[in-house]
C-alpha cells in the first residue's frame, strides 16, 4: 500500500487553478461581509437588520440546497458555479452603487443579503460535484480539505483585506474593486476540462427534478447507505445544537474574559479560522486521519470537549487555545465527512446528495441561534453554550454507538 501523498490535490494542475481561484472568491465573500455589515451598522444601527443578516446567509442552504444540487446534477457546474460567481458580483455591485449615491434603504440592504445568500448556495454543491471532476476519488479528502482551508484562509484575510480596502478607497470604491476577486475563478472555468462532457465512460441516466419531492426522494436514495446516513446525522446535530452561534455572542464572551476591545475581540473571532487553516497544513502535509465514520464521531466528541471548555473558562490565552482547538477539530471532522459523502453517493445524483449534506451541515446552523442566542438570553451564553455542547457530545456517543453495533452485525 502506498504512502498518502502530501497536499495531493495539489500536485494536479486543475487542483492547483481551482482551489487558488475557489480561495480568492471565497475572501471576496468575506470581504464583502466585512464592508456590508460595518456600514449596515453606521447606517441603521439596528440588531434586528444584523440578525436578519445570519438568517439570510443560512436559510437558503437549509430550504434550497437539494434543489440547488439537482442544478448540478442536470447541467454543467462549471455555469452553475459561474452562476453563483455572477450573483456575487451583482451583489458586490449593489452595495457599492449604493453607497456611493448615499441611497441605502432597509429594504436594499436586506434584498441584498438575501441575494448574497442565494449566491452561496448555488455555488456551493457545484463547487464540490466539480472538485471530484478535477482530482478524482483518490485525490478527493485532500482537495476537500484543501479547499475547507482555502475557506479558512478566506476568512482570516477577509478582515484584513476588507478593511484595508475600506481605508485606502472607502467603502463604496472598496466593495467594487472586489468585484474582480471573484473573476480568476469565473474566468478559468469557461474553458476548464472538467465537468460531466469531459467524464470517462457512459453517463448514467439523469433524473428529473421532482419540485418538492426530491428531498424524500433522495432521502430514500441513500437510506440504505450507512455512511451517508450517520456523517448526515452528525452533520446535523452538529450544526443544530452548536453550529457557529457562539461567534454572533463573541462580543459578550470578550467582556466576560476582561478583554472587549477590538483587537482581543478580533483575535477569538481569528483563532477558530486559525485553528482551521493550520489543520488542513498538518493534516494534508501528512497525510493524516483518513476518511472514517467512527473517526469523525471521535472528532466530533473531542470538539465538544473544546467549545464546553471555552463556555467555561475565565482565562483568555486559555479560551484563545479552546477556539483554535475547536478550529483545527472542526475543519478535520467537516472535511472527513463531506469526503466520504461525496465517495459513496451515487454518481447519478452526486449533486442531491451534495446538497442534502448541505443542508444538514450548513442550513440547520440556522436553528443553532435558537439552542445557543435565544438559550444564551434566559441561562447566560456561557451555560447555554456548554450544554448545547453536551447535548451534542450525548448524541456524538449514541451515533457512535449504533455505528459500532453496526458493524458487528455487518458491512455498510
Amino acid at each position: 500500500m502506498t504512502e498518502p501523498k502530501s497536499f495531493a490535490a495539489l500536485r494536479h494542475p486543475g487542483g492547483r487553478a481551482y482551489l487558488a481561484g475557489a480561495m480568492l472568491a471565497m475572501m471576496a465573500d468575506n470581504i464583502e461581509h466585512v464592508i456590508s455589515y460595518w456600514m449596515i451598522y453606521q447606517k441603521f444601527e439596528s440588531p434586528a437588520l444584523a440578525g436578519f443578516a445570519v438568517f439570510s446567509h443560512w436559510v437558503p442552504f437549509l430550504l434550497f440546497s437539494v434543489y440547488a444540487g439537482a442544478l448540478a446534477d442536470r447541467f454543467d457546474p462549471r455555469r452553475i458555479i459561474q452562476l453563483g460567481m455572477v450573483l456575487f458580483m451583482i451583489s458586490s455591485s449593489g452595495w457599492g452603487i449604493l453607497f456611493l449615491t448615499d441611497s441605502l434603504e432597509m429594504w436594499h440592504a436586506a434584498l441584498l443579503l438575501v441575494l448574497h445568500g442565494f449566491s452561496g448556495v448555488i455555488w456551493a454543491p457545484a463547487a464540490q460535484l466539480l472538485v471530484h471532476d478535477i482530482v478524482g476519488p483518490a485525490q478527493l479528502q485532500s482537495a476537500v480539505r484543501m479547499i475547507a482551508s482555502g475557506r479558512q484562509l478566506g476568512i482570516l484575510l477577509g478582515p484584513a483585506v476588507g478593511g484595508g480596502l475600506m481605508l485606502a478607497f472607502g467603502p463604496a470604491w472598496g466593495i467594487l474593486l472586489n468585484v474582480f476577486i471573484y473573476l480568476p475563478l469565473t474566468l478559468w472555468l469557461w474553458k476548464a476540462p472538467y465537468g460531466p462532457a469531459f467524464r470517462s465512460g457512459p453517463r448514467p441516466p439523469g433524473r428529473a427534478f421532482a419540485g418538492l419531492a426530491e428531498i424524500l426522494a433522495t432521502l430514500r436514495d441513500i437510506a440504505s447507505n450507512r455512511t451517508i446516513v450517520w456523517m448526515m446525522l452528525l452533520a446535523g446535530c452538529a450544526s443544530f445544537l452548536v453550529g457557529n452561534a457562539h461567534q454572533a455572542q463573541m462580543p459578550e464572551f470578550a467582556h466576560h474574559l476582561g478583554h472587549d476591545d477590538g483587537l482581543h475581540y478580533s483575535a477569538l473571532l481569528a483563532a477558530t479560522a486559525a485553528g482551521a487553516l493550520i489543520a488542513g497544513i498538518v493534516l494534508e502535509s501528512r497525510g493524516l486521519l483518513a476518511a472514517r465514520p467512527r473517526t469523525a464521531c471521535v472528532l466530533v466528541a473531542l470538539w465538544c470537549g473544546a467549545i464546553a471548555g471555552f463556555a467555561s473558562a475565565t482565562s483568555y490565552p486559555l479560551a484563545l487555545l479552546l477556539l483554535f482547538a475547536a478550529g483545527f477539530l472542526d475543519l478535520s471532522y467537516n472535511a472527513m465527512a463531506m469526503t466520504m459523502v461525496q465517495l459513496n453517493a451515487p454518481e447519478a445524483i452526486r449533486g442531491r446528495v451534495i446538497g442534502l449534506y448541505n443542508m444538514a451541515s450548513l442550513g440547520l446552523r440556522s436553528f443553532s441561534g435558537i439552542t445557543v442566542g435565544l438559550g444564551g438570553s434566559v441561562i447566560g451564553i456561557h451555560w447555554s453554550l456548554g450544554l448545547s455542547a453536551g447535548a451534542l457530545l450525548v448524541v456524538t456517543i449514541v451515533l457512535l454507538s449504533l455505528m459500532l453495533g453496526g458493524a458487528r452485525r455487518g458491512p455498510a
